[in-house]
């Protein structure tokens, strides 16, 4: 897959992301721990029961970028408790 912009419906964006989509739905910043943005990650569709679309690309920097932090944080801890 290349890294330029690709908008695909959930279960397309799913598949190709590697969740579930249920995951990748809970992730939209519209949920308490969303990470997700509308319109930089995913657009709705224009109605309650079109497809939402997801910019594959930016999801997966934004994960990529996720998983860094969720390391870098537990490398941290681990340090911290080294310390006591």
């Amino acid at each position: 897959m290349s890294t330029e912009e690709r908008w695909l419906k959930t279960s397309e964006a799913a598949y190709h992301l590697g969740v579930s989509q249920w995951y990748l739905k809970q992730c939209r910043d519209c949920y308490e721990d969303g990470f997700l943005k509308e319109r930089e990650h995913y657009i709705l569709g224009a109605s309650r029961t079109a497809a939402i679309r997801w910019n594959i690309s930016a999801i997966l920097d934004t994960l990529h970028n996720r998983g860094k932090l969720i390391r870098a944080g537990e490398q941290a801890l681990k340090e911290a408790k080294k310390g006591n």
